[in-house]
């Protein structure tokens, strides 16, 4: 009970100092919807927008296999066919140049008798090789024309072996390939062990901003935290509580406690705050949510201690909490997601518990995986805390 005690009495004292609900409440949510309007919206609900690259097409031919061609384009991941049919090549050619299109085709009259004949009628692409988009237009180019050529092939296959020579057998042969080409028997997907359908992964922009501000102003929240160790040393009260009952150990995890109450009890309406008002799905998996939130907190509480522990000033335990803030997270990925950075960056950011914490927080409301997927994330957190209270302990001085 002394340790519960200590513990309630910490609380209070930091509850009555406004900065608290500042770094704890107040700017995790404002940060968390500043940077989720910033990199993507509103929500699952948002408009989409049509990502794909444009790409110009100049149709000469106006026949069944050229406008089969460009129905292919239509139907590409990367691609999306502009029809240009007044442009001349000279203003394609600019278009290009200047970026408003990735890439520009031209097929040429006669492409439909050419191909059906397997002569060689070639089309002319106007791309820049050197940039992501020109590679990227050229290979899904190619493809559609390697799935044109075959689907030809086998009609013309088809043709030779039948009485009937017509024009619409061959177009129909033509069609049933290429249903046949773009439908494959089997197909192959590869998916995560415990990985939830695609369906049910979040496309909300603040599936990042969401534990990204949370986990960063839980190490900001422990300034006061940290402010109540200094103030008890420079008041005396430390040395004060050594006179009663009260033995060093229930000293030292009576702060510990204090820590991890206001962390954890942070962490419970920032996660509610996300799940009801911004429809972050942290319920998807609630033990998930639940474990990493507790590992992360205990983290925390143990960098609470350790900096109470090290800082000899109020201004120091100020100090002392930021600056972990500011390089944990930003190596961590609170700020930008680690999937846009380079390997070397990922690799030094994992050294980093801000990093676990995202990992397991992220597998959960954007990656739609289970609890086992955290459990990695947990243990190197609780790792951490483990580190941290080790060495608070060690520094920790009751004279």
């Amino acid at each position: 009970m002394r340790i519960v005690h200590l513990a309630l009495k910490d609380l209070l004292q930091i509850v009555r100092d406004w900065k608290s609900f500042l770094f704890l409440l107040i700017m995790p949510i404002v940060f968390t919807l500043v940077f989720g309007f910033a990199f993507g919206g509103t929500g699952a609900d948002a408009p989409e927008e049509d990502p794909r690259l444009l790409v110009g097409i100049q149709n000469q031919d106006q026949q069944y296999l050229s406008r089969a061609l460009i129905e292919l384009l239509e139907q590409s991941d990367e691609i999306r066919p502009v029809l240009l049919d007044e442009k001349s090549y000279t203003e394609m050619e600019t278009m290009v140049r200047e970026d408003e299109l990735a890439a520009a085709l031209i097929i040429p009259a006669g492409y439909t008798n050419s191909l059906r004949e397997g002569a060689s009628n070639p089309l002319t692409g106007i791309l820049k090789t050197e940039t992501t988009a020109g590679i990227t237009a050229q290979n899904a180019l190619q493809s559609a024309l390697s799935h044109t050529e075959y689907a030809t092939q086998a009609a013309q296959f088809s043709t030779s072996v039948q009485e009937d020579q017509t024009d619409e057998f061959f177009a129909s042969s033509f069609a049933l390939a290429l249903e046949a080409w773009q439908q494959p028997p089997f197909t192959v997907n590869l998916t995560q062990p415990g990985a939830q359908p695609e369906e049910n992964q979040s496309e909300n922009a603040f599936t990042h901003s969401s534990p990204g501000m949370m986990v960063q102003f839980a190490i900001a929240g422990l300034i006061g935290a940290a402010e109540v160790l200094v103030l008890e040393r420079k008041t005396g009260a430390l040395q004060r509580l050594l006179t009663t009952a009260i033995s060093k150990t229930e000293i030292l995890l009576g702060h510990f406690l204090a820590m991890f109450v206001l962390i954890f009890t942070q962490f419970a309406v920032l996660i509610l705050f996300a799940q009801i008002g911004l429809d972050v799905p942290y319920f998807s998996a609630p033990l998930g949510t639940l474990l990493v939130a507790v590992t992360t907190s205990l983290f925390a509480a143990s960098m609470g201690l350790l900096i109470g522990t090290l800082a000899k000033t109020p201004e120091h335990a100020v100090v002392y909490s930021l600056i972990p803030m500011f390089i944990l997270s930003g190596l961590g990925g609170a700020w930008v997601p680690l999937e846009f950075t380079s390997e070397a960056f990922r690799t030094i950011g994992h050294f980093t518990p801000v990093a676990w914490a995202m990992d397991g927080f992220q597998n959960i409301i954007l990656r739609g995986l289970g609890f086992t997927s955290v459990l990695m994330p947990a243990a190197v957190l609780m790792g951490f805390a483990v580190l941290c209270f080790g060495l608070a302990a060690w520094r920790f001085k009751f004279e």
